[in-house]
């Protein structure tokens, strides 16, 4: 019998955790051509969503896949995301969360063409509810002093 991965166990006990604590979960996530997000929104190969039940719509937070609908400079979109693909999950006020080993992307995956997979939305629109950048680490040792890296 296979072993069955902790890492999607994890991230929606994180995720349940902020929620029950009135936080804001962020998902980080490595984007590669399995991933459904808007390109325009994405940064050297990363994005980061705000996975909280106010920004998302039939959150899905599935052992391979995570999905949801979110909106994105207004325009409602699906999103989906690797489990694999996930870097971390952490509370945007606070930074306590979880890291986990960055999934090795297969071969091609690293490039992103604008053109892909995914509503793409003007890259000077407004961010709504779903995308953002990383908050400013807490202070008193900064966002990686509260994350433990998982393999």
């Amino acid at each position: 019998m296979s072993e069955v991965s902790t890492k999607p166990y994890l991230i929606r006990a994180i995720h349940e955790w902020c929620v029950d604590q009135g936080l804001t979960p962020y998902l980080a996530v490595a984007v590669d051509r399995r991933t459904l997000v808007p390109r325009s929104f994405v940064q050297d190969g990363q994005i980061v969503l705000n996975i909280s039940p106010d920004a998302t719509q039939s959150l899905v937070m599935g052992n391979e896949m995570i999905a949801f609908q979110a909106r994105f400079g207004g325009v409602a979109q699906n999103i989906s995301v690797p489990v694999e693909n996930v870097s971390a999950i952490y509370a945007r006020e606070n930074g306590h969360g979880m890291a986990f080993e960055p999934a090795a992307l297969a071969d091609g995956d690293a490039s992103i063409d604008e053109d892909e997979v995914g509503d793409d939305v003007p890259a000077d629109a407004p961010v709504e509810a779903a995308a953002s950048t990383p908050p400013e680490p807490p202070k008193g040792g900064g966002l990686r002093a509260h994350l433990k890296l998982v393999k």
